[in-house]
């Protein structure tokens, strides 16, 4: 896909917009799962986040990703040591990442947290089940998105991404070894 919007005859009539040397990927669910991979195949890829998304394609052994990347999730999936599989794809990956990562995890939310939908159910009145409404949760993950891509496309430091931020309380952050989160 990024040889149709980068290459010299591109498909896209904004292509010119693309400022390749500052390209990065981030999802949610699938989409999420999916960068770790994506990175691993094109090194134009220079940071990734995996938000809430469950990796059914582990880092091969042997190999490691140096880029930076950051895991966003919620704390019913994705807490280190808890032995649910989905947390065990993240620290399969972890273990792989050997640049820049952080691991921050929000409390109170549910898959569909880290989406417009909850806008929308809260305009209508549809409950998800999550106990953070959806305007916080919205907050929290443009902050930390854009945080992140400040950081590692324009080198812009954030120190939400450092440690926990009196700001924003619902976010915990994660280590692997040991498996704690704070």
């Amino acid at each position: 896909m990024l040889n149709h919007l980068t290459g010299p005859e591109p498909k896209w009539c904004g292509a010119g917009l693309i400022d390749p040397p500052r390209i990065a990927m981030a999802g949610h669910s699938i989409g999420g799962a999916s960068a770790i991979p994506a990175m691993l195949a094109d090194p134009r890829i220079r940071a990734g986040i995996d938000i809430d998304g469950t990796s059914e394609d582990p880092i091969p052994d042997g190999r490691a990703l140096s880029r930076p990347f950051l895991f966003l999730g919620k704390t019913a999936t994705y807490t280190p040591g808890s032995g649910r599989p989905e947390t065990i794809s993240w620290e399969n990956g972890w273990k792989h990442l050997s640049g820049w990562k952080r691991w921050p995890l929000v409390t109170g939310v549910v898959h569909q947290s880290f989406t417009d939908l909850v806008l929308l159910g809260d305009q209508l009145g549809l409950d998800f089940g999550a106990e953070q409404p959806g305007t916080r949760t919205v907050a929290i993950t443009r902050a930390y998105v854009r945080a992140f891509f400040d950081q590692h496309l324009r080198h812009r430091p954030h120190p939400v991404l450092d440690r926990p931020s009196p700001r924003y309380p619902e976010v915990l952050f994660c280590s692997v070894e040991p498996p704690s989160c704070q």
